[in-house]
């Protein structure tokens, strides 16, 4: 889809540099996720917007591969990181049993509620058996836009939950928590842990 056409990725191609300053990592969801992957792990991030989570994953060790759906967030990924940040697109995500964790945290809820299966599936085929996957949600009861024109699936946490449950995993954790974003508005939060079959 053209950006022109895409509010919410215009959004991101217009607010790139002023986003990716605002942007700092969410230190114990990192901190969980990264406790259940093993020293050297290769990692997936999905959404990396200024490339922060990806610094600490770096700095800690991992094999990072930053991508974003954006052009000049991955830009400006790209000159925080001092290396190459690939444009992905979640509907063109086509590796199988390539990554030991995926983090995509704060992107996958401007997924459309209808292509969001889709995704996952890909996602639960890019992971290898035992592979991490975690992911954060606006929680709500029914897709629309925020105050920025941005759109979000706004999934319940039942919603979401069957929406995990169409693939095979050894565990999904949702955690509710309270938060605020970009917006500075009161956000509810779902964080998704889980762990592929």
């Amino acid at each position: 889809m053209a950006a022109s056409k895409d509010p919410t990725g215009s959004f991101y191609s217009q607010n790139a540099v002023t986003y990716a300053a605002s942007s700092a990592p969410n230190m114990r969801r990192l901190d969980i996720f990264l406790s259940k992957l093993a020293p050297g792990a290769v990692i997936l991030e999905l959404g990396c917007g200024s490339g922060g989570d990806s610094a600490v994953m770096i700095a800690r060790g991992f094999d990072i591969m930053p991508t974003d759906g954006t052009p000049e967030m991955a830009e400006e990924a790209s000159k925080n990181l001092g290396r190459p940040v690939d444009v992905l697109r979640f509907g063109d995500i086509d590796a199988v049993s390539a990554f030991d964790g995926i983090w995509a945290n704060a992107c996958l809820l401007h997924a459309p509620r209808a292509e969001l299966g889709g995704i996952l599936g890909r996602i639960h085929e890019a992971l290898r058996s035992g592979g991490v996957f975690y992911a954060s949600f606006k929680a709500g009861e029914a897709e629309g836009h925020d105050s920025l024109g941005r759109y979000y699936n706004y999934p319940s946490r039942d919603w979401l939950s069957a929406a995990y449950g169409a693939f095979a995993w050894t565990s999904v954790h949702i955690d509710e928590e309270q938060g605020s974003g970009y917006d500075n508005k009161p956000t509810d939060w779902l964080h998704v842990l889980a762990v592929k079959a």
